[in-house]
């Protein structure tokens, strides 16, 4: 072996060593923890979860989108959370393309609320890609539901929401409670109805609190008989059409109106604002929450805001996302999960709000 050669050898030999210590690595660097997904939930490992509501940047999807992100951490999925500038059917084409993306990006689950009608198609799509939907909130309309159960496709595995009809309902309880001397002593007393739009769940809130008023009306017998049901349907809020409303229930000599959400209390409590002392003998009832309807319950004179049902909106994301989660892992899902109102007024907003039931914004 000659003196080159062996130098070679020894410089070869010194090299594979370096090559062993370093893959061996530094023993006081700390180790990757392979099963830390980190921040992104689930996308490390491509399990995502998503959500597409029916609005994004109002204060109720804000909660439900934090609620949402909060059940995805928990069980280990990533959340995608995407919803229409409005809910009007405007917007119905950019939902669309909101799930249609999401079904090409080939989600894990859909949890979704739509605008309208028109998803079957999209639907039938997650049916043969055997991707689980979770309805949420006003959920997928019915005409859909039942063309996708005539063809046997219904990828629907659970749905979670307020029960409208339910919270409205004690709505009406608790505003008949606040009431019912005034109606005794009228011969003829107006309630009037403001529904926000004809949505499913307008038309549920408007019926669940109309359907136990007249009960509980009629079943008293200091106000049986002496008082009627006024409705003002409108199919969104342009143009001012709650306002437009409630001057037409003023009109009707409504001494009472219950506001079915959170935007016809809200123009509403503006238009009150601008008309000096002209609104002040009616009694209001709301639904849902938000700063103004907060001010407003707040307030000392003035048209009386007696109080609102708010929705468990953080419960409604975390609920829906984990029945998502439980459909992919082969648990049992709940068919149907109500997420109960809670009933606020001046005596416990702030307790409400700490709780997260009644949200500002």
């Amino acid at each position: 072996m000659n003196k080159t050669f062996k130098r070679f050898l020894s410089a070869a030999m010194a090299m594979s060593m370096v090559v062993a210590l370093a893959a061996c690595g530094n023993s006081n660097s700390p180790a990757k923890d392979t099963s830390d997904k980190g921040s992104d939930g689930g996308a490390s490992t491509g399990k995502t979860i998503a959500v597409v509501a029916k609005g994004e940047s109002h204060a109720f999807w804000q909660s439900v989108k934090s609620g949402a992100e909060d059940a995805g951490k928990k069980y280990g999925y990533a959340i995608t959370f995407r919803g229409p500038a409005s809910e009007s059917a405007k917007d119905l084409p950019s939902q669309m393309e909101m799930v249609q993306s999401a079904l090409s990006n080939n989600a894990s689950a859909l949890v979704l609320a739509t605008i309208g009608e028109g998803y079957v198609d999209l639907l039938k799509q997650a049916s043969d890609k055997k991707i689980p939907v979770v309805q949420f909130d006003s959920g997928i309309w019915q005409a859909d539901v039942d063309a996708l159960n005539s063809a046997d496709k219904n990828p629907i595995q659970s749905s979670v929401a307020t029960s409208n009809s339910a919270a409205a309902g004690l709505a009406a309880e608790k505003f008949f409670e606040a009431i019912k001397a005034d109606i005794a002593a009228s011969d003829k007393y107006v309630v009037g109805i403001i529904q926000h739009d004809e949505t499913q769940t307008g038309i549920d809130r408007a019926g669940g609190f109309e359907d136990k008023f007249m009960e509980l009306v009629e079943a008293d017998a200091s106000t049986k008989g002496k008082c009627t049901i006024e409705k003002e349907v409108k199919p969104g809020d342009a143009d001012n059409a709650y306002k437009a409303a409630l001057e037409a229930l003023f009109e009707k000599g409504a001494s009472a109106i219950f506001m079915s959400n959170e935007g016809v209390v809200k123009q509403v409590y503006d238009a009150i604002g601008a008309a000096g002392t002209k609104y002040d003998a009616i009694k209001f009832c709301g639904f849902d929450a938000g700063s103004k309807q907060i001010e407003w319950m707040k307030k000392t004179t003035g048209p009386k805001l007696i109080g609102s049902v708010a929705q468990d909106s953080y419960q409604i994301g975390y609920q829906a996302v984990e029945q998502a989660a439980f459909a992919l892992e082969g648990k049992e899902v709940t068919p149907n999960v109500a997420i109960s109102g809670a009933w606020w007024d001046s005596t416990n907003v702030d307790d409400m709000i700490s709780k997260n039931l009644v949200y500002e914004g």
